[in-house]
Order: C-alpha cells, then structure tokens, then sequence
C-alpha cells in the first residue's frame, strides 16, 4: 500500500516557526505526501513552497477547541483563502454538540460551507470525537451527511483517543457515502494507520508520517528513507 497518499502532513504545534514550516513542505515534497496542513499565519508561505507541485495546503479554523463565534469562523476561512488554502478544516463547536444544541450546528456548518463552495475550495469537519458519545456522533454525521461536506475528520490530535478505531467504524456507517474520513488523532504506528485505513479512513492527518512511511516500507522491504529524502 502506498501510505504516502493517504499522509496529510501536519504542524499544528502552537510554537511553529518558519523553518517548521519549510522542512514540513520539503519533507512533503520529497516523499509525495498528499496536503500540508499548517497554522493560519502560514499558509502563505506554504502555498509559495508548493507552489510547482500537487501537492494541496490545508489549515485549520477555529482550532482545537471549535467554540469561536460563527462570524469569527467566517472570517478565518476567508482570509485562509484569500492566503491561498485549497482545503479548510473547521472544528465542530463540542460545546454545542454536549449541550445537545444540533440546531446551533446546523446552522453553523450552513452558513460556512456557502462561503467554501463560492471559493471553489473544500471543507472537512472535525470532531473531537474522543469527547463525544456514539449517539452524539451519529446526530453530527446526520447534519454534516446532509449539508454535504467534503471530509469529516476524527480528532485534532491534542487529545488522546484509545476508540478511535471503533468511531472510525461507526462514522463510516452513518455517514452518507461520498462524504470522506481523515483522522486527526496521534498515530503512533504504522499497524494503527493501516487499521485506520480498514475502519473507512481516506486521510490520515498527522505530524509523524516520515515515521509511518518508513515503517510501510520496512514491512514491504522495497525501499528505504534516508533522513527527510525517499530512496528508491
């Protein structure tokens, strides 16, 4: 299997620097990892770094809790745009989810996603679904199911979540069928990525893919890393 395709290679780390920002998109371009996935204020700089590749750049809104104002929500993803993201990850508001106040998040995700549709750009949800009960899954699936998002996404990776799996499960269950999972949570292995795969995800969000490429390739025995550099 070729993980590097389901790798979007992340930096969400609230001390990131420039120089992060160049080693993750070198990193990205060297072993063709899908996405970049950095903070607001880089975006810029990431989309000039990948500028003559496939390669997509992602940030994150309202990040990690999700309890920002909708305005402000708005607002992000529009600057996050006109900074040149091809994809945006909004995190649910938990808080609403907990008070059980799905119409908040129907309301939510029907003002943003306008905004994302006119840009002609995507839109994944996250949920932090470690926080979350099965049925409090199952209701967002339902509302983000029908709003017709691009990606729903299971954790921000600033918690732990030993379930992840199930609810990788469950989210692929009940939730419509175009729509896609990316995970968000800490992968600390190549054997919990490939089980990832199998529960129904077609993204994996993380900050140590070089770590999981090689371990794909260690268990294929075909190639090797050398540093950041992929070695055929």
């Amino acid at each position: 299997m070729n993980i590097a395709a389901y790798i979007d290679h992340s930096i969400l780390k609230p001390d990131v620097v420039t120089k992060n920002i160049i080693t993750v998109c070198s990193e990205a371009i060297t072993n063709k990892f899908a996405v970049v996935c950095v903070p607001p204020l880089f975006v810029r700089k990431a989309k000039e770094l990948t500028a003559e590749t496939d390669i997509k750049v992602s940030t994150v809104i309202g990040f990690p809790f999700g309890y920002s104002i909708i305005e402000a929500k708005v607002a992000e993803m529009v600057m996050a745009v006109i900074d040149g993201a091809d994809d945006i990850e909004m995190v649910m508001n938990t808080s609403a989810a907990k008070n059980s106040d799905w119409q908040f998040l129907a309301g939510e995700i029907n003002t943003v996603l306008p905004v994302i549709r006119s840009k002609g750009k995507k839109l994944t949800v996250i949920m932090e679904t470690g926080l979350l009960t099965d049925k409090e899954i199952i209701t967002a699936c339902d509302i983000y199911g029908i709003a017709g998002i691009d990606y729903l996404k299971l954790g921000t990776g600033f918690m732990e979540n030993d379930t992840v799996i199930d609810d990788a499960r469950l989210i692929r269950r009940h939730l419509a069928s175009a729509i896609q999972i990316k995970t968000g949570v800490e992968i600390k292995n190549y054997s919990l990525a490939n089980n990832l795969i199998e529960a129904g995800a077609n993204r994996l969000g993380c900050s140590n893919g070089l770590m999981l490429l090689q371990e794909s390739l260690d268990a294929s025995d075909s190639f090797r890393i050398e540093g950041t550099v992929f070695v055929n």
